[in-house]
């Protein structure tokens, strides 16, 4: 026998070492897979998990409660209740009317519109709220777009909804503005004198 070992010496086998070299792989493996995952949890690699909670006005459905409700001011009718038909839209829809007026010259022309306005929101009531608070505003962007419409479209049908489509966007421009948020709907017109 030509073995190299004493007596009584045991040679040690080649598949433990081998083992042992795998399972510290898999262990290094699952340590950093760890790692991995909870760097990517906590956002540290890769896209985030936490999601920024969207603060815009939410719409808001029939028969909802609005937290951001103006209260009433104690106007004729104080405490009839608020109901909702069934048909129609499944929103609530709430309506801003100024209180002032609008009275403009109109493009290229010797004639005057005056008009009231009110528009409409099924947003919560943050929209109305922005709405009182950037009246002033509002009312110039409004009154610049009414200076910039010719008498022959407040003659027209069409004219007529051309100008409260550009009403309701000068609104909205605003209050993207100021507060990161349009939310008007339609402007109406509640009287409409030419001059």
């Amino acid at each position: 026998m030509s073995d190299n070992t004493a007596e009584g010496e045991v040679k040690p086998k080649k598949g433990k070492g081998m083992l042992m070299k795998i399972l510290m792989g898999v262990g290094l493996l699952g340590v950093g897979g760890g790692a991995a995952f909870g760097a990517l949890q906590a956002g540290i690699i890769g896209e985030s998990k936490h999601v920024e909670e969207d603060n815009n006005p939410k719409l808001v459905r029939k028969g909802e409660e609005d937290p951001y409700a103006p209260k009433s001011e104690g106007k004729e009718g104080e405490g009839a209740m608020e109901v909702d038909g069934e048909g129609g839209s499944e929103y609530r829809t709430s309506y801003y009317s100024f209180q002032q007026e609008f009275t403009s010259n109109l493009k290229n022309s010797p004639a005057l519109l005056q008009v009231e306005l009110a528009a409409s929101t099924r947003r919560d009531g943050r929209v109305l709220i922005w709405m009182k608070k950037h009246e002033l505003a509002i009312r110039s962007a409004m009154l610049s777009e009414i200076a910039n419409t010719t008498e022959d479209e407040v003659y027209s049908l069409e004219g007529k909804q051309q100008l409260q489509k550009r009403l309701a966007g000068a609104i909205n421009k605003v209050l993207e503005k100021n507060e990161g948020f349009g939310g008007v709907d339609n402007v109406f017109f509640t009287t409409f004198i030419i001059q």
